[in-house]
């Protein structure tokens, strides 16, 4: 499938009344956050603060991160955790998870925090009534990376995956390591062959493996199954999702343990083969007490290429070996299993199959449920940020209009929607309907509308398989040529 290399970007399509209208926020490719308010106008932008992601707080704050390790030693390790006012000025800074002394490299203190963040007071990191982060203390969980010798995983320097959680001062309080609970991943025999071969190797340090590549990280917060008196899912416990190895968990805080699983195969029970193969997912999260569909998992299901297993056509050395060129959202009862809702490109109007790669973003990308029934959806790789109705009506469409140098698309990592008074220091913005565009009709300015100077049919041929005979050609007054 091959795209236009020319499109709109910014504001594309808005409906006022059908939306949960506020301010967005999303890293403007390697450039800095912005925040823009539902017409695609910039309202505000932090020039060279990153977003990995970046997180709104009330009264105009925003933590973002001021730098990365280089790509030499590492891959995704963030100096910092910064928090700054809407003047920019920092009120909060950690950074003190590792010294780290490269070679030709200033030494210094790290976050190595990577994909993730939650403040206290929000369990998921966006807004929802009754839950907000705290700006002033208050505790800070982090999803961070550390260095490991695994053998019985691979022989390879793992870049292994860690939550921990500080204080507002910056002491460690608590930690945990993806790599201590390996067996709790149950992965078979062909799975550990391949990942022990072949555990994503990233180029840094010779060579280092990136193996389970954990890209988001939420608490439970309060919900209905824990009141029911499900114990897997207690407040405090953590959500994490494990991009390449098809995999998503939910960790108790209080004893470390994995206590719910999704993945890593989806053949093994009649519900699993009803919900189908999740691939390379995305931002796997427990939507908030408050919000519709709350104490369901709410996934991005990117599709792409991800997993370990045995070798097939699509995957040689069985590395990646799960595959699907489209992507999801997939809303799902963390009980049953059952889908609750989902956007696929059936819901959007694609045709199968050559349209459905029309919606797919084989990496990045996230869902954020909002307070009207509407998702927000960030189908990242193609810099494109969606609100979707619950019967999959497309509200808002915004395309972001800047391109990265490093990597020369316009990448979404996420996208958040925040209300209007969440930041009090400006005006709320005049609202102003953009119509959808039909782009059969859509010509650029000085190009020839549709239709021709001069029609002809073609008698007796079938227009989709063809005619028999002769076909006799006349042009628009039946005259024959």
């Amino acid at each position: 499938m091959t795209y236009p290399t020319i499109y709109p970007t910014g504001a594309t399509l808005y409906n006022p009344e059908a939306c949960f209208n506020g301010y967005t926020v999303y890293e403007a490719k390697e450039l800095g956050v912005m925040i823009i308010d539902m017409n695609g106008r910039e309202v505000q932008f932090f020039k060279g603060l990153h977003g990995f992601p970046p997180k709104m707080l009330p009264g105009g704050h925003l933590i973002g991160q001021t730098g990365e390790r280089s790509t030499k030693f590492s891959t995704q390790d963030k100096f910092d955790l910064v928090q700054v006012d809407w003047d920019g000025a920092v009120r909060w800074r950690f950074d003190r998870y590792e010294y780290i002394d490269d070679p030709g490299e200033t030494p210094r203190w790290m976050a190595r925090q990577h994909h993730d963040f939650q403040r206290e007071g929000s369990p998921v990191g966006y807004y929802a009534p009754g839950q907000a982060p705290l700006v002033e203390g208050g505790k800070t969980m982090i999803l961070g990376h550390k260095d490991v010798k695994k053998p019985a995983i691979t022989n390879r320097l793992l870049l292994d995956d860690t939550v921990y959680e500080i204080d507002w001062e910056g002491n460690l309080l608590w930690e945990w390591v993806l790599s201590d609970h390996f067996d709790a991943l149950d992965l078979r025999e062909d799975s550990k062959n391949t990942l022990f071969r072949n555990p994503n190797v990233r180029p840094a340090r010779g060579g280092i493996a990136d193996w389970a590549h954990t890209n988001s990280m939420s608490l439970l917060g309060p919900n209905r199954f824990f009141d029911a008196g499900d114990e897997r899912f207690h407040p405090d416990n953590i959500i994490i999702c494990c991009r390449d190895l098809n995999t998503t968990l939910i960790i108790s805080k209080a004893t470390g343990k994995v206590v719910w699983k999704l993945g890593p195969y989806f053949d093994q029970t009649p519900e699993l083969r009803a919900l189908g193969w999740i691939i390379g997912q995305h931002h796997a999260h427990m939507i908030p007490r408050g919000l519709p569909g709350e104490g369901h998992i709410l996934i991005f299901d990117n599709g792409g290429w991800a997993g370990y297993g045995s070798p097939n056509p699509a995957s040689p050395t069985g590395e990646k070996y799960a595959t699907r060129d489209y992507s999801r959202v997939l809303e799902i009862d963390p009980v049953s299993l059952n889908i609750v809702w989902q956007l696929t490109p059936k819901e959007m109007g694609r045709v199968f199959p050559v349209d459905y790669s029309r919606f797919y973003s084989p990496f990045v990308s996230s869902a954020q449920r909002l307070p009207n029934g509407n998702t927000l959806v960030t189908a990242g790789a193609t810099g494109a940020v969606m609100e979707v109705t619950a019967k999959h009506e497309l509200v808002w469409e915004y395309i972001a209009p800047y391109w990265g140098n490093i990597v020369p698309i316009n990448q979404v990592y996420r996208a958040y929607r925040v209300p209007y008074e969440w930041i009090p220091q400006i005006e709320t913005p005049k609202e102003t309907p953009v119509a959808a565009v039909d782009v059969r009709d859509f010509r650029m300015p000085g190009a020839a509308p549709r239709g021709a100077d001069r029609i002809i049919e073609v008698e007796g041929c079938n227009p989709f398989f063809g005619g028999s005979g002769v076909c006799v050609v006349t042009d628009a007054d039946d005259a024959v040529k």
